[in-house]
């Protein structure tokens, strides 16, 4: 967006109410990050879309941990579909970035979901795991870890899954949690739903036990 836009979300947020019992972040582009957080009411924190996965060097064009920790950004959203099927960042990339993020301190928000021909071949549950599995054989601590499930079918294509869908993965992800890391870690970490969420589907996805 630009300038505009985030001041429309900013008055919209400000504006609330918002629940108190709700940790609220916003995915704002490198560029505009400083702006929107001078804007953004306190109780909602802005997040990069993106970063790299070491603090300083020849990357031209990238933006480190170090960087968003210098202009007080908290957060980072990383394996976003995009990121990973426009720009080509595999399993492999993303989870360095997200352990070097946690490393600098940010909470990280790490993106998973299957394409379209991945759901109707029936790979759904393979590939989440996959992804998931990738990040979990480098991390320890996911006390600041939020996996955002995002079906790449279903995002900005006007297509949702449906409350069970989602549901179904995320409950699965959750039973793969409990059995290849903890329990602990599979009960306590926050699972999101992504993908043409709306006003008017949010709370009957809000409603399933695992989202």
């Amino acid at each position: 967006g630009d300038k505009k836009g985030i001041e429309e979300i900013a008055k919209f947020l400000t504006a609330g109410p918002l629940d108190p019992n709700v940790e609220v972040v916003v995915g704002v582009p490198a560029i505009y990050l400083d702006y929107a957080k001078g804007i953004l009411p306190s109780n909602v924190a802005p997040a990069a879309q993106n970063c790299y996965k070491v603090p300083k060097g020849a990357f031209t064009g990238e933006i480190s941990p170090a960087m968003l920790n210098d202009v007080g950004i908290k957060w980072v959203i990383l394996g976003h579909s995009e990121r990973r099927h426009v720009f080509g960042e595999n399993d492999e990339l993303v989870s360095d970035k997200v352990v070097h993020a946690l490393e600098s301190g940010l909470n990280v928000v790490a993106c998973i979901g299957e394409k379209l021909e991945e759901r109707e071949g029936g790979k759904t549950e393979e590939v989440v795991f996959h992804q998931t599995k990738a990040i979990a054989d480098k991390i320890k601590d996911w006390s600041k870890v939020v996996i955002a499930y995002e079906p790449v079918w279903a995002i900005g294509t006007g297509k949702t899954a449906t409350p069970d869908q989602a549901q179904d993965v995320h409950k699965k992800l959750r039973e793969w949690m409990s059995k290849n890391i903890s329990e602990q870690v599979a009960q306590e970490t926050r699972i999101v739903y992504g993908g043409s969420v709306t006003g008017g589907n949010c709370k009957e996805l809000a409603k399933a036990a695992d989202i």
